[in-house]
């Protein structure tokens, strides 16, 4: 069976849980025959706040500890030495004078290092978290430029770099496949995402588009993108008798946990990962091989190991984003209505992998159409695994698309929003599912009225001020609701009224812990600070995977599912004089540091007294969510209106935003404060795909040539104006909360709002990205 047909299953398992089967949900519920949840009722509270975030001083003052700041006694550093082929054999490989070098204490190649099996690739099991299935360091094969060939150890990190430089490594070439062109002649296949084919169709696409009044036919690429977080991959690792501790910066402390373990023949419970901090992870923060190295390393060396890819070995290990060729064609009436849409068109990745790009996921549900297909086919090349990029698919789908339907409007002279509204659906177009929730259309409304779209000169190239041409671009933004089976959590009660709760979740910058925090002490009736919220570490309870804009569902859903059995075994342990005696779960909530009966404000007790009459000094509960069974029954996504002002210098072509509003669409805003952070982080990311972001590839080699922040551009405080955010704030009664993920929606529709803003201040259709100035001059 393929990684592709496991995936699949796995899939098929997230959605549909133990239960192996759909089940009825009522209508307004996320829960099997349940009501929506109680926190979308509570208008009030700590919910919604714009708390500041509680790791805050931790991080200003520098005692938030990140993955490489973990001290170790004995500990050694490492860094790696990369392959300089695409494919092949090492011949030779020279480690004596690396050896020799000032305290260097050992050089691990595959001639010495552990036996070890393939990582368990992503999808392949519920818990797998491997980037791709290559071995570790097993044998002389290369598989890409830049795969570790060798991991020096020695006593600091500058003898270790130094010692480095002195290895020599003599190689076989194979043939490779390394260009996009060629391998797209040889012949491709449908992609899977998921374990889902990439392709959908509704009637004759094609036969519509040629009937439609106005068509529009265009092609669209974008490059591959490199992650680039600010907390370089790090890790250290230790061996603990039979025990390895790994602090590492992890997205997927669980996942990581199980997959070593299966690389290293051992129990599961024998690898403990901790991730209290991570500096930013964006996708990119999975299983890669240098966690796998430090361990190894650490078990050759009988002592602790430190790792820390510098910024040249993220390029050469960690997966990014793909590139991608689209054709987008659009067929519309005379009034603007879509008659046919047809997204289509080709990306790369390694045949080690499951994820090509899946650009055409925000088309799925975009806009209603009576014919639509949408295929991605992609091929397979001999390169660096590509992986999860905020917004996999969306992030440069929404760019071709959104384009696409500025040029529809400009070729039936419509309004570009007019345009976008005529074709809102009633229902998904893809799927016939209703939406759980959809209020794009005010999101549209007010965002054009606080931007001032009203002001925009349709015709292009029209206002200048000084050398600079100015222009106004929209564009959708749309990003879909995940939940992700897995998730448990465990709450402990204290008898002096203090709740802590367990779950192995992530912090990487997005406010979980505030957030988390906020949610619980509102579910249970207390003040903040008697709420101890606990994750990042792989012995808690809890599959949780941050990613997917799915965790705040996914930890939303474990806890209410924990305080569900708490209510219960605090019902249970009630004595016959307590004025709760008699109530049942559903008549009773949390309140006032206590239960208390629903409609009876008189008949409460605090947590405190039902503990102390039960003589318990803690109650402690743990719960499974339940199946994510809300996606079977609803089409649930976020969804944004983007509006950018740019101005491009007339004479060097220099573009520049000046102005950026996103008005978004995302349920329940829980804090909004860190939301607005969120929305932010993602337009600016979008700022840099628009107009500077690219990894330059070298198809002969398959090496990357720019792989440090010196000429990989990514956009810097002079770069970002002001940004404008606003949203509806309307609960998706079929969520945990109420709320939909925000993490990723950001820089969906940026790159398109951009483009076509340039388009509007200097009437260049560019439809390559990065918008650079080479390309408007």
């Amino acid at each position: 069976m393929s990684i592709f047909e496991d995936g699949k299953q796995i899939v098929q398992g997230l959605v549909q849980g133990a239960m192996g089967k759909a089940v009825a949900l009522a209508p307004d519920s996320w829960i099997p025959g349940g009501e929506p949840d109680p926190l979308i009722r509570a208008r009030h509270g700590h919910v919604g706040r714009p708390l500041s975030r509680l790791d805050g001083p931790l991080k200003v003052s520098g005692k938030a500890p990140f993955a490489a700041e973990f001290p170790m006694d004995g500990m050694v550093y490492a860094a790696l030495a990369f392959s300089t082929i695409a494919k092949g054999r090492i011949t030779a490989i020279d480690t004596q004078a690396a050896e020799a070098a000032p305290g260097v204490l050992g050089v691990m190649t595959y001639r010495n290092a552990p036996r070890l099996a393939p990582p368990p690739v992503f999808l392949s099991n519920s818990k797998a978290a491997g980037g791709d299935n290559l071995p570790v360091m097993q044998d002389a094969t290369i598989h890409w430029n830049g795969e570790p060939v060798a991991v020096v150890l020695a006593e600091t990190q500058e003898q270790a770099d130094h010692a480095k430089s002195l290895i020599r490594v003599e190689y076989q070439a194979d043939p490779a496949v390394t260009g996009f062109a060629e391998a797209r002649a040889r012949g491709t296949r449908t992609g899977l995402f998921m374990g889902q084919p990439l392709h959908n169709t509704k009637g004759d696409a094609e036969k519509a588009l040629a009937e439609a009044d106005v068509r529009i036919d265009a092609t669209y690429t974008t490059p591959r993108h490199t992650h680039n977080p600010i907390e370089l991959h790090g890790v250290t690792a230790a061996w603990e008798g039979d025990t390895l501790r790994i602090h590492d910066a992890s997205q997927l402390v669980a996942h990581t946990s199980w997959s070593i373990s299966q690389m290293f023949g051992i129990d599961e419970d024998k690898v403990v990962i901790t991730s209290p901090f991570v500096g930013g992870g964006f996708g990119s923060k999975c299983l890669w091989q240098h966690q796998v190295l430090a361990a190894a390393a650490a078990k050759f060396a009988g002592r602790p190991v430190r790792l820390v890819l510098s910024r040249e070995g993220v390029y050469r290990i960690v997966g990014g984003r793909s590139l991608t060729e689209q054709r987008v064609a659009l067929g519309a009436s005379r009034d603007g209505t879509l008659k046919a849409l047809i997204h289509t068109g080709a990306t790369a990745k390694t045949a080690n992998n499951v994820l090509p790009e899946p650009f055409i996921m925000p088309t799925r549900s975009a806009y209603a159409v009576e014919a639509m297909e949408l295929d991605v086919q992609t091929v397979e090349l001999d390169m660096l695994s590509n992986t999860f990029m905020r917004a996999p698919g969306e992030a440069v789908g929404t760019f071709a698309l959104e384009c696409a339907m500025d040029e529809l409007a400009e070729a039936l002279d419509m309004d570009p929003i007019a345009l976008r509204l005529r074709n809102e659906p009633e229902k998904d177009p893809s799927t016939g599912l209703p939406f759980s929730s959809r209020h794009i259309e005010e999101a549209w409304r007010s965002g054009a009225e606080r931007f001032g779209w009203k002001d925009r000169n349709p015709r292009p190239g029209q206002r200048r001020e000084g050398e600079w041409l100015v222009g106004m671009g929209c564009a959708t933004a749309t990003y879909p609701y995940y939940r992700m089976a897995g998730g448990a959590a465990r709450i402990t009660l204290a008898a002096d009224g203090r709740a802590t709760i367990d779950i192995a979740a992530h912090e990487m910058g997005m406010g979980t812990s505030t957030v988390q925090t906020q949610v619980t002490a509102q579910r249970l009736g207390l003040e903040l600070d008697a709420v101890t919220f606990n994750y990042g570490d792989s012995t808690l309870p809890g599959v949780v995977l941050a990613g997917g804009s799915q965790q705040t569902a996914a930890i939303g859903a474990s806890v209410g599912a924990a305080h569900g059995e708490l209510v219960k075994s605090l019902l249970g342990i009630v004595g016959n004089d307590s004025p709760l005696a008699g109530l049942k779960p559903e008549e009773v909530e949390s309140r006032d540091a206590g239960l208390g009966k629903r409609d009876d404000p008189a008949r409460h007790e605090s947590y405190a007294s039902i503990l102390a009459r039960a003589g318990r000094s803690a109650l402690s509960v743990e719960a499974q969510a339940p199946a994510p069974l809300e996606t079977q029954h609803w089409s649930m996504h976020s969804h944004g209106a983007m509006f950018c002002e740019v101005r491009v210098n007339a004479v060097t072509g220099e573009p520049r935003v000046t102005r950026f509003l996103g008005s978004f669409d995302c349920g329940r805003i829980l804090n909004p404060k860190t939301a607005a952070s969120q929305f932010r982080g993602g337009i600016i990311m979008g700022l840099g795909l628009a107009l500077m972001e690219e990894t330059e590839f070298d198809e002969r080699t398959a090496r990357i040539m720019n792989p440090s922040l010196a000429e990989y551009h990514v956009p810097v405080h002079m770069d970002v104006p002001e940004l404008d955010v606003m949203w509806t704030d309307i609960p998706d009664p079929r969520t945990p909360m109420g709320a939909r993920g925000i993490g990723e929606i950001g820089i969906t529709g940026t790159g398109a709002a951009v483009a076509n803003a340039i388009y509007n201040a200097t009437g260049k259709r560019v439809r390559d990205l990065p918008i650079t100035l080479d390309k408007l001059l």
